[in-house]
């Protein structure tokens, strides 16, 4: 007899009982309760943020049963936690289900969770589509925290900044987040406030190829082909400490492509040249049909033709919260000492 949606559930947070208390001791009440294909309903993942519960679907929308379903199990559960749905199973992943007015008030309104005793904002629904802080980075952000205090670091594409705050928190002396919409960088600055930070960090607006570039002194000029690109801050050249590259799958710009499946290289090498010598470059990719070692050897060949050989590589795998059927999980985060 197949499983109920009920059973899945408490399977789930059962499993989940050991790490949960390791992150409540450990001043964090965000992680994830329900993991989709893995734990037996492809396309739904139900997260806890704080005070809040957030279910998204991403392959078909929920039915009223299975709301309904949700919601009794996680209010004997989890009680006092308010639930909301966020279907996102339409094209481009855009967030298609009314709610009732009264939750869509609780939805819009925010509150604020803890992960490593480092404090952030948190909305269920806001003008863009993907939660404020992507969980399955929380093992990549700890390891952060690890490498952070006394050192510079330049956070790229960091949308709402959760690993330069994380840094930040953890003693860093210089953090610099970069991102080009600046309703991301917003919900960091709102987030930076929250915590007792060593240093103030810097939020700048820009193309990651524009800053890499001028970062790594290579350069950006004003002008490509007799036409002029879009206005972008003047950078000075600077290598960090610490530099970490979690980029989208992909994206187009005047100043070029990202493409995480045929073009990491285009990314990796100024990010590898704005990393002081000695230093630390951390990299993502959350394409699930990359390979990782394939990657890692793409990245290997890169920095030996940049002439900054990589003189280690290690591997940060998400927590327990985001288990993997085959042990290879769709995000892939390499430490790399370069």
């Amino acid at each position: 007899m197949s499983s109920t949606l009920t059973d899945l559930l408490a399977t789930a947070l059962a499993a989940r009982a050991p790490l949960i208390e390791r992150l409540a001791a450990e001043h964090t009440d965000a992680y994830r309760l329900f993991h989709g294909t893995v734990e037996g309903e492809p396309g739904l993942t139900v997260d806890r943020y704080g005070p809040m519960l957030l279910v998204q679907t991403f392959h078909h929308p929920l039915s009223l049963d299975s709301l309904a379903e949700l919601q009794a199990f996680y209010a004997t559960a989890l009680p006092g936690l308010p639930l909301i749905w966020n279907d996102r199973s339409g094209k481009h992943s855009r967030i298609a289900n009314p709610l009732p007015p009264e939750q869509q008030a609780v939805a819009e309104t925010p509150c604020e969770f803890s992960e490593l005793g480092v404090r952030y904002r948190f909305q269920a629904r806001h003008a863009g589509q993907d939660p404020w802080l992507f969980l399955d980075l929380r093992a990549a952000r700890r390891r952060i925290m690890q490498e952070a205090p006394g050192k510079s670091l330049l956070n790229m594409f960091a949308y709402t900044c959760g690993v330069g705050i994380a840094a930040a928190k953890a003693g860093a002396r210089h953090v610099i987040n970069v991102d080009f919409a600046e309703s991301s960088l917003a919900v960091g600055k709102d987030n930076a406030p929250l915590n007792t930070l060593a240093t103030r960090p810097r939020f700048i607006k820009c193309d990651a190829f524009a800053a890499l570039r001028q970062y790594a002194g290579i350069g950006q000029p004003r002008m490509v082909r007799g036409k002029h690109l879009p206005p972008f801050p003047a950078l000075e050249p600077h290598r960090f400490d610490i530099v970490f590259l979690d980029p989208p799958r992909y994206a187009k710009s005047p100043f070029g492509v990202v493409d995480l499946i045929n073009d990491y290289a285009a990314l990796f090498k100024p990010a590898l040249l704005a990393t002081a010598e000695g230093g630390t470059l951390v990299c993502c990719n959350n394409v699930a049909q990359v390979d990782r070692e394939a990657w890692l050897d793409q990245l290997e060949r890169s920095a030996r033709k940049a002439g900054r050989p990589l003189r280690e590589a290690e591997w940060i795998t998400p927590e327990d919260d985001f288990p993997s059927l085959d042990d290879k999980p769709p995000l892939k985060t390499v430490l790399l000492r370069v």
